[in-house]
Order: C-alpha cells, then structure tokens, then sequence
C-alpha cells in the first residue's frame, strides 16, 4: 500500500462528495412520490445500520484494508477470492460513475461531442491525480466541497428568488400510503449509502483512526440530508410527475430561473456540480480497486496500476450499456439485488459472525 497519510477533514470531504455522487442531480428516490425526501432519510438509517457493520470490521483490523482482512478472516484462499471480486465490483462502480457522468454532459452541454471522448478525458484527469497519490486527492476533496457549497448556496438563493418554489407540490403527506416508500427505501440505502463501503480500503491511511466513528456518520448524516432537501426542492419547483419523467431533474429545476430576464441559463452550476461529485466518486472506486489488486498480488506501488486500470474503465463503461436508457434501466432494476445486496450486505454479515464466532472461542 501507498505511505501516505489523510486528515480527519479530508476524510470527511471525500465522504461527502462520494455520497452526493450523481444522487444530488438524478431523480433519486422518486419510487416514493411526493414522499421521497422520507424515503431517503429512512434509507439514510439504512446507511447507518450498513456503517456499523463495516464499522465492527474495521476496529477488528484498523491497519488492513478490506481483501487484507477478507484473507485473515475467510482464510488465505477464500478471503483472496473475497478479495478479488470486490476488485472487481469497485471497478464495476468506477465504470457506472463514468457513464453517468458522460451522459450528464452529453445532454446539457456537449450533445454533439462523442461519449468515448469525454469518458476519457475524465480517465486522464482521475490517473493524473491518482498517480501523484492519495494524499493530493485528500488535499484536492477539501477545496473542492467548499465550491460546492458555494454553488448549493448560490443556486438554492437564485431557484427561491425566482419564485419556482410552490410547496403544495410535496402535500400531501404519505398520499399513496407507507408501501412505494417501504418499497424504495432498499434501492436508495444501496445507492448510495452502501457504496460507501469502498472507504473500507482508504481507512488504513486515516491519520487519527480513532475518529472514523465520527467522520463517517456526519458523512452519512449530512449527505443524506443534503439529499432528501434537494429531492424536495426538486419536487416543489417541479411537481412530482416531471421529476419521475425528468432524467436530471437539478438540471431541470435550476433551468426555471429568471430573474429580471437576465439572470437565466444556470445549468453550469449543476453540471459543475456533478462534475465535482463524479470525479470524486469514480477516483475513490477507482483507487479501491487499484489498492486492492496491490494488496491481492502483492504489487510494490500503486503506479504501475494507474494506466491499465484506467484503461479497463474505460472500455467497461462504454460495454455496460448500448444507450443511457438501458444505462439506467441497469442501475435501477438488475443490480440493485443481485449485486449489490451480496457485497454490501452479506458478506460482510458473514465476515462479521465469523469475527463475533472466533472472538468468542478466543475468550473461552
């Protein structure tokens, strides 16, 4: 692994710019109607259950990322196949981060650029910044969360200036009764509260490891707040039906202001928004991956690993789909379940008993 070492803060930043992700501009946790912003803070709870799992992991091998300690507590064998399909799931999230993003800026801005240009122009930039390490992405999250506040802030004072807002939209409560939200709450504590799980890989770098307890549920508890409002706004400019037929309905909402017919066309700021989301999200999978297959093959630096990595991404998140449609219809329906439960839920749970079993036989 890399000797290199990131604050509390850092952490933190990086946290919540991963959790926000392409979440902050998609019609996240729409399933629930006008009741979407309950669905995600319940999701939030979700999250949180999910945190105290890896969380027991983590105190159990503070100096090991996840393939190291899936060896000690699966076996030498088992625990590298463990170890490997995660690999592989964090390259599988860089590559989904990626499409997404291209397709944002193919829709809103560039509709006549090629999507494999764009894709890899933000592979560069991710291989840039992940060769130099850790640390300078760390150094990079803590700038870049004080731009987005900015923006949030900016755009949230322009959208209620312009009078969009019509709160009628979000009533009434619980209209279509508590089952759409019981129904959505699994999708959107997966996506993306699980996928925070790829930290267990970035842990081990934490300057103060004794605070990860603390910077992981404010992560978790601010970003899904931030969600939840950005839904509801999403909602009250828009009514709910747009926003279910909206593919980024941010986009949408911020495209409604005008003030004194000058101030208009503000979709920058939402497309500066994921923007910074994305990058954070797709390096953080990406350098998951990279540091588990280090780890896995017992790899002298992470160096070597940049460019062909980088290039695997590249061609993953052009195969995943044919179109943005299929692109979603992916995300929303095949790999919720089938892929996503395993990796964020069972096995960890597994590891956990394990871990729970074979403290208990130490004791004895």
């Amino acid at each position: 692994m890399e000797k290199a070492k990131i604050s509390v803060i850092q952490l933190f930043a990086m946290m919540f710019l991963f959790e926000l992700g392409s979440a902050i501009v998609v019609s996240y946790g729409i399933g629930a109607k006008k009741d979407a912003w309950l669905a995600i803070l319940l999701a939030m709870c979700g999250g949180i259950i999910l945190f105290l799992i890896y969380y027991f992991l983590f105190l159990q091998y503070p100096n090991l990322p996840l393939t190291g300690y899936a060896r000690k507590i699966l076996g030498k064998y088992v625990g590298w196949i463990v170890g490997l399909l995660y690999v592989v799931f964090f390259l599988y999230g860089a590559s989904r981060n990626l499409r997404d993003f291209g397709e944002l800026l193919l829709s809103s801005t560039m509709p006549e650029t090629p999507l494999l240009a764009l894709i890899i122009l933000m592979v560069l930039a991710v291989c840039y910044v992940l060769y130099l390490g850790i640390e300078v992405l760390a150094r990079t999250a803590e700038v870049f969360i004080v731009i987005l506040i900015f923006f949030g802030f900016v755009g949230n004072l322009f959208v209620y200036f312009s009078g969009n807002v019509e709160l009628d939209n979000l009533q009434p409560f619980l209209e279509n009764g508590w089952k759409p939200i019981l129904m959505t709450v699994p999708i959107t504590t997966f996506f993306p509260f699980g996928e925070i799980l790829a930290f267990t890989m970035l842990l081990p770098y934490l300057n103060r490891p004794e605070l990860v307890k603390k910077v992981w549920l404010s992560s978790v508890i601010l970003s899904g707040f931030a969600l939840s409002y950005t839904i509801s706004l999403d909602i009250a400019v828009l009514g709910v039906e747009e926003v279910e037929r909206t593919t980024f309905p941010l986009l949408s909402t911020i495209g409604k202001v005008n003030l004194f017919e000058f101030i208009q066309r503000l979709d920058a700021i939402v497309v500066f928004t994921m923007l910074i989301t994305m990058f954070f999200k797709t390096s953080i999978f990406f350098y998951s991956a990279v540091i588990g297959m280090v780890d896995l093959f017992k790899l002298k630096n992470h160096k070597q690993m940049i460019l062909p990595t980088g290039v695997i991404l590249i061609f993953l998140s052009m195969a995943i789909a044919s179109d943005f449609t299929e692109h979603l219809e992916e995300g929303l329906k095949l790999i919720i379940y089938p892929l996503y439960m395993p990796f964020f839920v069972v096995i960890p749970l597994f590891m956990l008993v394990v871990v729970i079993i074979r403290n208990g036989f130490k004791k004895k």
